[in-house]
């Protein structure tokens, strides 16, 4: 007779609730699952945690994405907080953001919640940030069944908090979505000498709606910042296959830019698809004398060759 073996067996998917993606630990150990069992499911794969006493499907977490991975650490700081709430506090600055779909460029990935009265520093967490300023019930919706600042109130928190073009970033988004520019002007008017108060003007001032991706927002205001020719921001252009928009475009010198972002091409349609037919309309406006210019991520740190590609294409 073989000896009988008395290793644990490798814990599979299958050892998780067929049901559901998000779970707490008492959840857990409700399911049927001990302590052990869950840390094993961890050490194989199957498991991911996301924060103290709460766990996600770790195929589902990989699958989410950068984006869809900050929004998950809210949604388990929310479902944890169930059974740990500190009571009172609303999701707000950067984690509003996320709530409300902006667009953010290079921010921590933290939980952002404003609270009137700060607790302990240990009641929020280690991945949990915290902020302590007045709000009223007008300041607060729901959004995905949380308690959120409401779209004006957060892009007024999060671009105090953000450097100049990050903050843009927010305006920009916001501004698109729907955020009331007046409401922004007269919060920035009554909030004389609070932090980050004239990068919330600058940005308000030099804010343009007509951005599409947080990486036109960084070009346009790249190019700013070097002094180029301002170009004209989403131009309409006829050629035999039809209209098409132009993220930019200097008309007198018939010269396109284009911001090759990642979101552009993933977000809706078959990368393949997206690249050829916009190679196509392209082909059609170069039949016409448009030129082109195409600029991605990496060039926006390069400011110097990128100053010195869009004037050599001007002249």
């Amino acid at each position: 007779m073989e000896p009988t073996s008395t290793e644990t067996p490798v814990p599979t998917a299958r050892s998780l609730p067929q049901r559901g993606n998000m779970w707490r630990t008492d959840e857990l150990l409700r399911l049927g699952l001990n302590s052990r069992r869950i840390k094993a499911l961890v050490d194989a794969g199957e498991l991911h945690r996301l924060r103290y006493g709460c766990y996600i499907r770790a195929s589902r977490w990989k699958a989410l994405g950068p984006r869809g991975q900050a929004k998950a650490r809210i949604v388990a700081h929310a479902h944890g907080t169930l059974t740990t709430s500190t009571g009172g506090f609303v999701y707000s600055h950067l984690s509003a953001a996320r709530l409300h779909g902006l667009f953010l460029w290079s921010v921590d990935d933290k939980v952002h919640v404003l609270h009137p009265v700060r607790p302990s520093s240990d009641r929020w967490g280690k991945d949990v940030r915290g902020h302590t300023e007045s709000y009223s019930e007008d300041d607060v919706v729901v959004v995905q069944g949380m308690r959120t600042t409401s779209l004006e109130r957060t892009i007024f928190d999060a671009a105090r908090m953000l450097s100049y073009p990050k903050a843009l970033v927010v305006m920009d988004h916001g501004l698109r979505l729907g955020a009331d520019f007046s409401t922004l002007s007269n919060m920035a008017a009554a909030s004389a000498g609070k932090r980050g108060i004239r990068t919330l003007r600058k940005a308000l001032d030099n804010a343009d709606p007509r951005s599409e991706s947080a990486g036109e927002t960084l070009t346009r205001e790249l190019m700013q910042r070097l002094r180029i020719k301002p170009p004209q921001p989403q131009f309409e252009v006829q050629s035999r296959m039809g209209r098409h928009r132009l993220d930019f475009a200097w008309e007198e010198e018939k010269l396109a830019l284009e911001f090759d972002g990642r979101t552009k091409y993933f977000d809706f349609k078959p990368t393949e698809e997206v690249i050829f037919q916009e190679r196509r309309r392209e082909k059609a406006l170069v039949e016409d004398g448009w030129r082109f210019i195409r600029f991605e991520w990496k060039d926006l740190f390069q400011e110097r060759a990128f100053k010195e590609r869009i004037l050599r294409a001007l002249r």
